[in-house]
């Protein structure tokens, strides 16, 4: 009697411990462990969590996923650019610093934009991974830069205001996402 005690105790403990891995391996723990080497992983976790079910555990989905949530808010930030070109009374400087702003953050969309482009890629062509994920890192290195180009032309006392104050929040936010994207990217490649 001993012996079919301690087997249905083992096989409880062996279920307990499938169960248990199961729980612990969620869309949602994969999203917070990886965004766990980015430099803003808090946000990275709020960013990413709303797609967890389209995410799930694929190292490829979340990458994309994370570019696509820079694009998306790097578009939304020049719209907002854009718009503030066309304020009535804006200083020369500002509208220059706007502009200047317009240039780079276009060349960051477009840069995005090839980014996710060359991701599509990278997953069919699996021979020439190495050389299309460099492409990726590259180009969302370079809107990150962009990025940081064009808040930084709001800096100094000649352009304090509403429109630096908004420029440079939306600027930051947009910055720190695609860190969290180029990090992730790079955790990416390292991996495969």
């Amino acid at each position: 009697m001993a012996k079919g005690t301690t087997f249905t105790t083992l096989l409880f403990f062996l279920l307990i411990i499938t169960f248990l891995s199961i729980a612990i391996s969620t869309p949602t723990n994969f999203i917070k462990s990886s965004c766990s080497t980015t430099q803003y992983p808090t946000l990275c976790v709020e960013s990413l969590s709303t797609y967890a079910s389209t995410i799930q555990q694929d190292p490829h989905q979340l990458v994309q996923t994370a570019i696509s949530i820079s694009l998306n808010k790097t578009q939304s930030t020049k719209d907002f650019v854009t718009r503030c070109k066309n304020i009535k009374g804006l200083k020369a400087r500002e509208y220059a610093a706007l502009h200047d702003c317009s240039e780079e953050i276009s060349d960051s969309v477009d840069r995005l934009i090839r980014s996710l482009k060359e991701l599509k890629i990278c997953k069919i062509k699996g021979e020439d991974f190495n050389w299309h994920i460099s492409n990726v890192e590259t180009w969302v290195s370079s809107a990150l830069t962009d990025e940081t180009t064009c808040g930084d032309g709001f800096g100094g006392k000649a352009l304090n205001g509403r429109i630096k104050a908004s420029i440079r929040s939306r600027m930051i936010n947009v910055a720190q996402v695609t860190s969290n994207a180029l990090a992730l990217v790079n955790h990416y490649a390292s991996n495969h």
